[in-house]
């Protein structure tokens, strides 16, 4: 038997009284800042409709060790905090409770994030009520049960965070030596550069598409949208499909055509590209350019995604809600072009490399994701009590 066993066994063995938070604490609002009041070298963090500080100030409105449930913007959101702040009106704060230790309060109220969410009120800015933290009943044991389940679930905490950050740096990792190796094997050739307008043997816009002509049969197709979302290096199967008969203008492609999504919402990615090498003819929706071309598509689409290829992409963009490639400035892309059994030497280890970074960058979000689900299990576990109420 652990020592939180030994504590519950001896302390409360057969039940905890659950409490409504309203009947054992107060639940305050706090203060609004206006923006010319807010400091970038302020003392106390300012905490407004969300768990990151709006800004700073010199002054603090609420304690250290004191919980937080954001109400409007990032609403649902739970944090506590181990020092003094400034709370705006964004945010209730949980305070004089003489029956709870506030952390313990903070780990049972994260489980309540979707409950929280799920009561919005509806009409002008999106808000929670006070009732809606207040009405909710809450364990109370006694106060050594809690610290121990604090004391657990801190450690569990810290242990989560930097396994988290362990499997991120090494995920950034892979990323960065795969792109430095894919740059270093493609751009470090010593061979004849060539725009696309001289590699292209046609070049041409897709023709729209809209959301509502999907289906889930027919020929198969593409927005440019899945370009950037759904789209790796290369692919062979399309996820969307159209009724053929009912579009007006049709562009088709068909297998090693390398399509370029031309319209996106940022310079960096504007213009990202892929091959495509299925066997069957498709349909390009509206924002895509087609490429046809008689080089290897693999090694196209390699040379394409490299950090040069994408700076070429994004020459004379201007970052705004909505960025714009071309014909004319796809056309104007340069690429090494080696000969066509190189170019194929080269996408196959690429494949091969690049096979073993997205089996690894599926498989540590996966990872990140079980432990974290394991964490709410444990968390849930731990402040789940045979109860009787109040």
């Amino acid at each position: 038997m652990n020592e939180l066993e030994e504590l519950i066994q001896k302390l409360c063995p057969d039940r905890v009284e659950y409490k409504k938070i309203s009947e054992i604490t107060d639940i305050l609002r706090g203060k609004r800042l206006t923006k010319s009041q807010l400091l970038e070298d302020g003392q106390y963090p300012v905490y407004h409709g969300s768990l990151s500080p709006l800004g700073y100030y010199n002054e603090a409105n609420r304690e250290s060790d004191t919980v937080i449930v954001v109400n409007t913007g990032g609403i649902g959101g739970v944090g506590y905090s181990a020092t003094p702040f400034w709370c705006s009106d964004g945010c209730f704060c949980i305070a004089h409770c003489k029956v709870l230790i506030n952390k313990f309060i903070y780990y049972y109220l994260i489980g309540f994030q979707d409950y929280f969410i799920s009561r919005i009120r509806a009409g002008g800015v999106p808000t929670i009520d006070k009732d809606t933290v207040g009405n909710i009943k809450i364990p109370v044991p006694p106060i050594a049960v809690q610290r121990e389940i604090v004391r657990i679930l801190d450690n569990f905490t810290e242990l989560t965070a930097e396994l988290t950050a362990e499997l991120t740096a090494e995920l950034t990792a892979r990323k960065k030596q795969y792109e430095y190796y894919r740059d270093t094997l493609i751009l470090g050739q010593d061979v004849e550069r060539k725009t696309l307008g001289e590699i292209a043997t046609e070049l041409y816009r897709g023709a729209g598409i809209k959301r509502d002509e999907v289906t889930k049969e027919g020929i198969e197709c593409v927005r440019y949208g899945e370009i950037y979302t759904t789209y790796d290096i290369w692919f062979d199967k399309c996820v969307s499909h159209t009724n053929e008969e009912k579009i007006a203008s049709k562009k088709y492609f068909e297998s090693g055509d390398i399509l370029f999504a031309i319209t996106g919402e940022s310079v960096e990615e504007i213009a990202k590209s892929c091959a495509y090498v299925g066997n069957d003819k498709c349909l390009a929706g509206g924002d895509i350019v087609v490429m046809k071309h008689n080089q290897n598509p693999k090694y196209l689409a390699y040379a394409l995604s490299t950090t040069e290829a994408q700076r070429q992409k994004s020459y004379g963009k201007i970052k705004s809600k909505v960025v714009h490639a071309s014909v004319p400035s796809i056309s104007a892309i340069s690429i090494p072009l080696p000969s066509f059994d190189e170019q194929a030497r080269i996408a196959d280890i690429l494949d091969k490399f690049h096979r073993l970074v997205t089996d690894i960058s599926q498989g540590i979000p996966a990872e990140i994701e079980a432990r974290k689900k394991q964490y709410e299990y444990y968390r849930d576990k731990l402040l789940t009590f045979k109860h009787y109420s109040g």
